[in-house]
């Protein structure tokens, strides 16, 4: 019994680490690296018909060239409310069209721009690690509770954390990896 209730925890601490890492790397997407990437533009909100709705619900996206991102609306009719959606994002581009089509140009990042999004990178991957340590600490705590009421013995809470641990590393080491593949894709020119 008491090692169900320790297994119990430990998934679902391993669930929330996971979901941690995912939105890490979610996060990460959204940040601009001088290449085109419908990542950065499909969460955006536009104003469609009087209701808000993400922009790849109404458009598809195709990358002709390396820095050129071709946004295809399914209704040429909301080809405005997207450029606006753009415009106020304040994503640095400049949104063109040709009645049928917007076409966003990605320029090249400068070497300060660079490592400015480097250091926003670093604080994105640190809230995922203090959001996987802080699910480290809600999972020990309930492990304590199980073994405060006497429904686990002292060996088992011990093992518990020591799993705990390791699954914490492990989730550490996902995101400092996701996080140094966005450092090399933003510092490559």
């Amino acid at each position: 019994m008491s090692e169900e209730l320790i297994e119990i925890v430990v998934e679902e601490a391993r669930d929330k680490m996971e979901r941690a890492v995912a939105h890490a790397r979610k996060e990460f997407s959204g940040v601009r690296t001088g290449r085109a990437s419908p990542a950065l533009v499909e969460r955006l909100t536009v104003n469609y018909h009087g209701a808000d709705v993400s922009l790849q619900q109404i458009a598809g996206f195709s990358v002709p060239e390396v820095h050129l991102l071709v946004i295809s609306p399914y209704d040429k009719r909301s080809i405005e409310a997207i450029q606006k959606a753009i415009q106020r994002a304040d994503l640095g581009l400049n949104p063109s069209t040709d009645g049928s089509v917007i076409r966003l140009s990605f320029p090249p990042l400068t070497e300060e721009r660079r490592r400015e999004l480097v250091r926003l990178v670093r604080s994105m991957a640190e809230s995922g690690r203090v959001a996987v340590r802080n699910t480290r600490r809600a999972a020990r705590h309930d492990l304590d509770g199980l073994k405060r009421d006497g429904d686990v013995s002292e060996d088992d809470s011990r093992r518990g954390h020591k799993r705990l641990d390791d699954l914490t590393h492990a989730y550490e080491e996902a995101i400092g990896a996701a996080l140094e593949a966005k450092e090399t894709e933003l510092m490559q020119v």
